[in-house]
């Protein structure tokens, strides 16, 4: 079974492109944490970690998606683009 985290905030970089832009997703259980997009990607495949946002007072799930043979990050929630994700505050 998967560990599990909620991901509290992302880093950006000045693309506008939305496939592109997050680098960095962090957060907090025990302490502060903060991965490479490609980490994260990399947890979800392998089942190894499980990661959602709370939007509306709801939690929704992360999963991995794909465009133009690139692998990106968004939830459930969303349509095509990573709109739960991208509207997070920036990680310190």
């Amino acid at each position: 079974m998967a560990n599990t985290a909620e991901i509290k905030c992302i880093n950006k970089d000045d693309r506008y492109d939305p496939y592109e832009r997050i680098t960095h997703v962090g957060g907090y259980v025990t302490k502060q944490w903060k991965l490479t997009l490609n980490e994260a990607i990399n947890y979800i495949e392998t089942g190894e970690w499980s990661f959602y946002v709370s939007v509306g007072g709801k939690s929704v799930w992360v999963i991995v998606a794909s465009r133009n043979g690139r692998k990106y990050l968004k939830t459930e929630a969303d349509g095509d683009a990573p709109n739960n994700l991208l509207s997070l505050p920036e990680c310190p």
